[in-house]
């Protein structure tokens, strides 16, 4: 019973250690994720760390990243979207943090976060892009759990 138990404990520990983001791009994307990455594996509420560059010849005015948490059997369990994150100049990088506050997110549910709405500098205009849909297809796949 207590070996059991602790094979239990053992493989939560390892599912949490092996935690990871997957990244979705709409294909014309002005803003792209470089890299995601959960840094408090193990612990509640998860924080996520991501990279966004400016992969066009224009500065960015802002931002949206938004993240999407859904089940083993691929259906959406819930969508948090960061706070705009401003100013991205031509070919920059930049980091940041992200607490994902959408209640228990359990070590069998898929994380994915992609760029969703990017306002150049001097412009009303905003690109969009339906990542949701592209994260709900990948969910659906072996390759997106």
């Amino acid at each position: 019973m207590i070996i059991s138990f602790l094979l239990g404990v053992l493989l939560t520990v390892a599912a949490e250690a092996e935690r990871t983001v997957q990244i979705v791009t709409a294909p014309d994307s002005p803003v792209r994720l470089e890299s995601a990455k959960i840094l408090n594996t193990g612990s509640q509420p998860l924080v996520l760390l991501y990279g966004a560059s400016n992969k066009t010849e224009t500065a960015i005015d802002q931002f949206t990243v938004t993240v999407f948490v859904f089940r083993a059997d691929g259906q959406l369990k819930a969508r948090q979207v960061a706070p705009g994150r401003r100013e991205l100049g031509v070919g920059e990088t930049k980091y940041s943090a992200m607490v994902l506050d959408v209640g228990t997110i359990d070590p069998t549910d898929t994380l994915m976060a992609g760029v969703d709405q990017v306002q150049r500098v001097g412009s009303d205009d905003w690109w969009r892009a339906d990542i949701r849909s592209l994260a709900e297809s990948a969910a659906k796949t072996p390759r997106g759990r």
